[in-house]
């Protein structure tokens, strides 16, 4: 057998960790995959006494990750840091600029530098794998990269966030409030202490942004996310989804149209009956659809210590065997150029919901907003009677243009009858 690939792992929390347990407990199975063994030799992390677990006895230890990527010894650098500056980017760009590949699970710094990077792993002959940066254990990097490399993709979406899933799964099964099915999420470990990240479809977007540029072969474009996250979903509108036959998801979505490439993150109501409507808890999907494969649909477990090991080791067995493949699927002189579409320019259908006090002419004032913007309704809904009092009122739309319907929000909600700001959910086929 060939000589072992050696491995220097920084950041020994969760992630880190969880590829010290695989490389030890499947040693045998990554060898005989491998084609060698893969052995860790050098490790960096902040604390050389907190016990993590897994034994780091004898393994070369830096207190600088940046000096761990200069260490001779090591083949391959695992960036198990985190975040998109500091000393994840540092070691990021020493690694490569040492000539060693880098195995990282690290979407924010994927989505914030990935074309930098990506451009730096090509002139140095080197490798940049992220299998893990995106849905956990799902493999949506190789199949997009890789397994779907013979179609021209012209959408790919998916549930690209575990928190945001189960809140919102929660939400519909008990009836609940946001913000109390957070609190829960919070205690049970599946929410940060300061959730932001997740909640308001940052870390969705990261990810998002990561597999448009595998889709469409275009250096990675965070900036051109359209991000929203899922704060203002209440139990009412989570309830008036299920009576239209919908439920509501957080999804990302990326498609090619005839402007360009049309990138965003935010709530969708998808039919019950759609796939990816199924999908619940803490679980991920991703969706790609091809000009000759049609629709493929992934699950699984989008995040955890298990999951997202398992795809960082993957990424080393490909190492190991010689795997080189371009970072976006192509060289950089081969990838597109072609331009962000902005959010204002999306057509969809919407959901549209309400609070309006109950007397004649209201809905008439509404409607005529609509008309005057050149938005035509698909269905009404609107429960019960309370003179006087705020009343909910469900509208959906056929398609529109978001610019069309962003101007009719705003005079509907200066309405002296629309007692709340209106809530606005795009309406997606899954």
């Amino acid at each position: 057998m060939s000589r072992p690939l050696s491995v220097g792992v920084a950041g020994l929390g969760t992630v880190g960790g969880g590829v010290l347990k695989v490389l030890r407990e499947n040693a045998d199975l990554v060898a005989a995959r491998a084609g060698r063994p893969i052995v860790v030799t050098a490790v960096s992390a902040r604390d050389r006494s907190k016990d993590r677990g897994v034994p780091v006895a004898g393994l070369r230890w830096y207190d600088d990750p940046v000096a761990l990527a200069s260490d001779p010894g090591v083949d391959v650098v695992v960036e198990a840091i985190g975040g998109s500056e500091g000393s994840a980017r540092a070691l990021a760009e020493a690694t490569i600029a040492a000539g060693k590949s880098l195995v990282t699970a690290n979407k924010a710094l994927l989505a914030v530098h990935g074309a930098e990077l990506a451009a730096l792993a090509e002139a140095k002959g080197v490798s940049l794998a992220f299998e893990a940066a995106v849905a956990g254990g799902i493999p949506a990097i190789k199949a997009l990269r890789e397994g779907l490399a013979a179609n021209r993709i012209s959408r790919v979406a998916g549930i690209l966030n575990g928190t945001c899933n189960y809140i919102l799964t929660q939400m519909r099964e008990h009836g609940r409030e946001f913000a109390d099915v957070l609190a829960d999420a919070q205690k049970l470990g599946y929410a940060e202490a300061d959730p932001s990240f997740d909640i308001d479809g940052i870390d969705a977007a990261h990810k998002l942004s990561i597999l448009a540029a595998l889709a469409f072969g275009r250096p990675v474009a965070f900036d051109s996310v359209y991000v929203e996250g899922i704060r203002r979903i209440s139990a009412l509108d989570i309830g008036f989804a299920t009576e239209l036959g919908y439920r509501i998801k957080l999804l990302g979505i990326a498609r090619q149209t005839d402007q360009g490439i049309e990138t965003r993150v935010h709530p969708c109501m998808v039919p019950s009956s759609a796939p990816i409507a199924r999908v619940d808890g803490v679980f991920n999907a991703v969706v790609a659809e091809g000009n000759f494969v049609g629709r493929v649909m992934l699950e699984g477990r989008g995040a955890g210590e298990g999951p997202t090991a398992s795809a960082m080791v993957a990424d080393l067995i490909d190492l190991a065997r010689g795997r080189l493949t371009p970072v976006w699927g192509a060289a950089g002189s081969a990838l597109s150029s072609a331009p962000s579409v902005p959010m204002s320019a999306h057509v969809g259908a919407y959901y549209l919901r309400l609070m309006v006090v109950d007397r004649p002419g209201v809905i008439a004032d509404v409607t005529a907003v609509l008309r005057d913007e050149g938005i035509s309704l698909e269905s009404m809904l609107q429960r019960g009677r309370s003179p006087g009092e705020a009343v909910p009122v469900v509208l959906v739309t056929h398609e529109t243009r978001e610019s069309a319907m962003t101007k009719a929000l705003e005079r509907i909600a200066a309405l002296n009858t629309v007692m709340e700001p209106p809530a606005l959910i795009r309406i997606e086929a899954g």
